[in-house]
């Protein structure tokens, strides 16, 4: 508690000590890292760093070596990736993984939460709450117009967008990104921008990128990784300045 007698907020994750070992190569090493609601975190470093490995700790896919993950009170690392899903986390890769010959509507559809179970998707129905949730969501990725072409005629960046809204169809506490706007236009990355500030409205947003302007534009906070070890943490400015980021990874 602090002097005002105000209680900070537990976060929403709070990952301690997370350990990660392959054949005795730390990809990550003693991570500590803590994510508010309603915040935009951008993980950076270079390759190698462990940044991916830290999103396949956190989703499950990958087992943690040692160390907690505790997301709303609970512990992710005894969980199975499905279920990890279901508590509220959703994670989009860096190559989007979208239904091409389908529409944006029908791929939308498809990630609503009743259509997960294979025998409440053979009986599942296109009620009129699915189509407003499908519209909803279309409209904050900017895909309304869009809704009935087929999903492999979009553009890359619509793509990405169409993948993100997949997710945004489940209504995830915590979003997880890789690289969200590598091989974009400047004009999607700026509109991809946008697009997070919106959907971070109620939600946590956890992502990795390359992209400095990007980062800049998004970051409440961020967190840069070296050799699996918190290098640094605080605003872009901060991290910016830090002599031993601009060594490891800035400067080149």
């Amino acid at each position: 508690m602090s002097a005002t007698g105000f209680v900070s907020p537990k976060p929403v994750l709070a990952i301690e000590g997370l350990t990660v070992s392959f054949d005795g190569f730390k990809a990550v090493d003693g991570l500590n890292l803590y994510l508010d609601r309603n915040e935009v975190r951008v993980v950076i470093g270079p390759n190698g760093a462990g940044k991916t490995t830290v999103l396949d700790l956190i989703c499950g896919k990958t087992k943690a070596t040692a160390g907690s993950i505790q997301f709303d009170g609970r512990e992710l690392t005894k969980m199975k990736e499905f279920d990890i899903v279901r508590a509220g986390v959703g994670r989009k890769f860096q190559n989007p993984s979208i239904y091409e010959n389908l529409s944006v509507f029908e791929n939308l559809e498809m990630s609503y939460p009743a259509g997960r179970k294979v025998f409440s998707a053979l009986f599942f129905k296109r009620s009129a709450e699915v189509v407003a949730r499908v519209e909803e969501v279309a409209a904050d990725i900017g895909l309304a117009e869009q809704l009935h072409q087929e999903a492999g005629l979009l553009s890359h960046g619509q793509k990405q967008w169409l993948e993100i809204g997949m997710l945004l169809m489940q209504d995830p506490e915590l979003l997880m990104l890789d690289e969200p706007v590598a091989g974009m236009s400047v004009s999607e990355r700026l509109q991809t921008a946008e697009l997070l500030k919106r959907i971070s409205q109620g939600r946590s947003v956890l992502v990795i990128e390359h992209d400095m302007e990007f980062v800049k534009s998004i970051a409440h906070k961020v967190t840069v990784l070296h050799q699996g070890k918190l290098l640094a943490e605080g605003s872009m400015d901060a991290v910016q300045n830090n002599p031993k980021v601009v060594e490891v990874y800035l400067g080149h």
